[in-house]
């Protein structure tokens, strides 16, 4: 073997790298004479040109039997092939071992460090490798590159000197010695060919490492896909040059590079307009960045500018009033403190209820053009804003009484006290147990505890779960805690009203305004509240379908109430009477308001979401091989319709999807189940692509026209078996979309990126597949899947160049990891270039 490469490396000297010609004369003749010249193109698709001067048919059949000889000979050296084309750029960055997201300081100074700490009496074993070069985290592979690297040597540990000369290997800028490598991890035994049983062990190994158990379940398969390709004559095992004409054929992952000129020229100009600049002169710096904020933030400046400005006023008032009042000189300015603080009080609880006031304000986003003015996206944050601004309420009326008043009254002269004894009584109190155990006086603490406790069991770190603390006290947390001690604000509302009207210093029932306050919200909630229960109980519903998915998530398919509209982006509660009776859990809507039917999909993460799905799970059947997995249950089962736990379900509510109307470019982002209300749209637009079809054809009527010229979904999600979520509604847009107005992009984190060698065999194999079957082999749609995270500035920009001048909606939905990149970039955007990015993130 090594002979013939070295013969043929003699031979291609003669030739020059891209074109092989050969001249072939008559014999005895001179060079005037008759002659045929050929030229075979390598570089080009293998594309044979013949140029013929004269007619030579005795020489025809000659020049063939030689060019046949030469070609099945190149073919079956070990070449290398010309990568100044497409395979260039994918060959530099291909079969990477290290990678930007291994071990921190790459470089061999750590490793270094690393080796002295972890070798025993001067060398490394086997078991200590992976942890030493930064790849800890991919044990199985770590352990055949070692062995593909000691394998020549016959060791089963190595020196420093030999360490120092792998790293140089693994980590170098070489395709060709990485490539060796990689063929080395699959030639077992070293006979410089792979047979299928090592296809097998390496594709086994790949899909292991990238947790990509489905592809694992049909290795025969994919090994006999690419034994196929390399190896058509079926001589049983392929050559290295084989597995390098694959990597270089492999397109990129990374499907949004521009594709004419002018879009190129573009994404150029781009590029270089949004590299970082700093301004230098502090003051326009500064005049800059709050322009852009007002411009950003001007909704919500308003809002609180408004809000601030009234609690001011009303502190301010009360202040003054009680400054002209005589028991000002006796209680001094903490009495008017105390006064003011509890007015700003009494507004925020009242204020306090709109927010939540969610058929209100459904109404008024749907019906209202108040939406251009008000941010109703923030409602929850406002309601958050309002709680601090009670909670500065409470303490400046609690720590004024208690740390200010009181002393003065229980320390005040008789002569002092005078003034007061109409409020007080002819004696004057000797203890602070006077003022508590009054009815003003018990009110407020317990009001206070209640809050409190409400306040602390809504923070995240309760609610979700993620405070560290002991098993007793962690059953009292969690969304159940959460969802109960909100409900305390009944009583917290009774004792308030009860609090105002036996205050100090105010007998006239004009001069006692909590209830005042307090009237229209309280009567708007409840009336919101009653509408919810009526609403829910004639909106039960049939379950017609229910499937549990890989990764916990329920999907739940209902008949659609009657009279019951929604609008893509929007979210309803659901109540199972079966698991709690009281307890209502939002979920968002995933099918289109044109489909015939309501879904939702709904991912276990607490209590109430395990035991719903363990309920329907058994009504599911088991899954068939061809399902991966996945349980089912439908009505047209017999007696399921019995079986079914019984659900109610209140809604629609608005959420910040459902605007996706007002754009005609959507860019889609979710993250994990957080992509729920983001497929409603795409079910949407789809229903609109299916509709103009059906309309050109004449089978349809029905006349609904969309905004939506353009959306790009990008659903990140670290699992394989996640994508089954939504692959119905992804072989729908590859089927339908002909005219390719939705662009979809999957990304799985839990493959290594694009070059990483623990990935490059996955995606040899989905080229391959999806080429001749057009299925993904990742997702098991006919939509590819990519690999690792999303390049977000690379994203943004790419839309940019598509969408110059014009306004993108950005609707994001999913865990706050990322919130914070994507609205910066859409800032960014919008600052540097003509479109206008408009960012929007989900709340529930």
């Amino acid at each position: 073997m090594e002979g013939k490469q070295e013969k043929m490396e003699q031979e291609k000297e003669s030739w020059s790298e891209g074109d092989i010609t050969s001249r072939c004369e008559a014999t005895g003749s001179d060079d005037s004479e008759d002659y045929v010249e050929i030229t075979l193109d390598i570089r080009d698709e293998g594309t044979l040109k013949l140029e013929k001067n004269k007619p030579m048919v005795v020489l025809r059949s000659v020049v063939s039997g030689k060019l046949k000889t030469m070609v099945k000979s190149l073919s079956l050296s070990s070449r290398r092939l010309d990568r100044s084309k497409s395979g260039a750029m994918f060959a530099l960055r291909g079969l990477r071992f290290i990678t930007k997201n291994d071990a921190v300081g790459r470089g061999w100074d750590e490793v270094e460090k690393r080796f002295d700490e972890l070798a025993v009496d001067g060398k490394l074993p086997k078991s200590k490798f992976g942890h030493c070069i930064g790849m800890a985290e991919s044990s199985e592979f770590v352990n055949e590159l070692f062995e593909a690297l000691v394998r020549r040597r016959g060791t089963t540990s190595i020196s420093k000197t030999e360490l120092l000369d792998f790293w140089e290997q693994i980590a170098g800028n070489s395709f060709d010695a990485r490539l060796r490598i990689f063929f080395d991890m699959v030639d077992k035994d070293l006979d410089g060919r792979i047979t299928g049983e090592e296809v097998k062990e390496i594709i086994s190994l790949s899909a292991s490492s990238n947790q990509l158990s489905r592809i694992q379940e049909k290795v025969d398969e994919y090994a006999a896909l690419i034994m196929e390709e390399l190896d058509p004559d079926n001589f049983g095992y392929i050559e290295l040059y084989n597995l390098e004409t694959l990597l270089l054929q492999v397109p990129s992952q990374s499907n949004i590079s521009p594709s004419s000129e002018s879009k190129r020229a573009l994404s150029k100009m781009l590029s270089q307009k949004l590299i970082p600049t700093k301004e230098k002169n502090l003051v326009k710096r500064f005049a800059r960045d709050i322009s852009y904020f007002f411009l950003e933030n001007w909704k919500r400046i308003w809002v609180l500018t408004l809000w601030i400005s009234i609690c001011i006023a009303l502190f301010t008032w009360k202040f003054l009033q009680y400054k002209r009042r005589a028991v000002f000189e006796v209680l001094g300015s903490c009495v008017s403190v105390a006064k003011g603080g509890a007015e700003t009080l009494k507004f925020n609880m009242a204020l306090i209820l709109f927010p939540v006031c969610r058929n209100t304000i459904t109404w008024l986003r749907t019906n209202s053009k108040l939406g251009s003015i008000v941010p109703f996206d923030d409602n929850i944050n406002f309601h958050k804003v309002i709680a601090f601004g009670i909670a500065i309420g409470v303490g400046l009326h609690a720590i004024s009484h208690l740390a200010c008043d009181f002393p003065r009254l229980l320390h005040a002269k008789y002569i002092e006290y005078e003034p007061v004894k109409k409020f007080f009584g002819d004696e004057r109190p000797d203890n602070y147990w006077w003022f508590v155990k009054g009815t003003d006086g018990w009110t407020g603490v317990t009001m206070v505890v209640l809050m409190v406790l409400a306040y602390v069991l809504a923070q995240s770190w309760f609610r979700r779960n993620r405070a560290s603390l002991p098993k007793t006290l962690k059953r009292l947390t969690g969304f159940n805690a959460f969802w109960y001690s909100h409900h305390l604000f009944v009583i917290v509302y009774v004792l308030l009203i009860v609090h105002g009207h036996f205050i100090y210093l105010s007998k006239e029932w004009y001069e006692k305004t909590t209830w005042m306050y307090l009237a229209v919200p309280t009567i708007l909630y409840a009336c919101e509240r009653l509408i919810r229960l009526f609403r829910s109980g004639y909106k039960a519903v049939t379950i017609l379908k229910v499937a549990v998915y890989p990764g916990n998530v329920l999907s739940l398919y209902m008949s659609k109430p009657k009279g019951f509209k929604y609008t893509s982006g929007q979210y309803i509660y659901v109540n199972c009477p079966d698991v709690s009776p009281l307890q209502w859990h939002p979920f968002s809507i995933t099918s289109a308001s044109g489909d015939d039917f309501l879904s939702i999909h709904i991912r276990t993460l607490g209590d109430w979401t395990s035991q719903l799905k363990c309920l329907f799970s058994k009504v599911c059947q088991p899954p068939s091989t061809s399902q991966s997995g996945l349980f089912t249950a439908d009505s047209g089962q017999a007696n399921n319709i019995t079986r079914f736990p019984r659900l109610l379900i209140d809604g629609p509510y608005g959420a910040p999807a459902q605007d996706y109307g007002n754009y005609d470019v959507l860019l889609l982002v979710g993250l994990g189940i957080g992509a729920t209300p983001l497929i409603s749209i795409l079910r949407d637009v789809l229903n609109n692509i299916k509709n103009h079809k059906s309309i050109e054809e004449g089978t349809s009527q029905n006349v609904h026209r969309s905004n939506t010229k353009r959306a790009y979904f990008y659903w990140v999600t670290r699992e394989q078996g996640s994508l089954e979520w939504f692959s119905e509604v992804m072989n729908e847009v590859a089927e339908y979309d002909s005219e390719g107005i939705i662009e979809l992009h999957n990304y799985c984190t839990s493959v290594y990126e694009e070059g990483d060698a623990r990935s490059a065999l996955i995606t040899m194999l989905q080229s391959l597949h999806h080429a001749k079957n057009g299925i993904d082999i990742v997702s098991g749609t006919r939509v590819r899947t990519h690999f690792a995270r999303p390049d977000w500035r690379s994203v943004f920009k790419h839309v940019a160049v598509n969408h110059v001048n014009q306004r993108v909606g950005v609707f994001y939905c999913g865990k706050s990891c990322i919130i914070g990149e994507l609205k910066g970039l859409a800032q960014d955007f919008s600052r540097k270039t003509s479109t206008k990015f408009e960012f929007h993130k989900e709340n529930f």
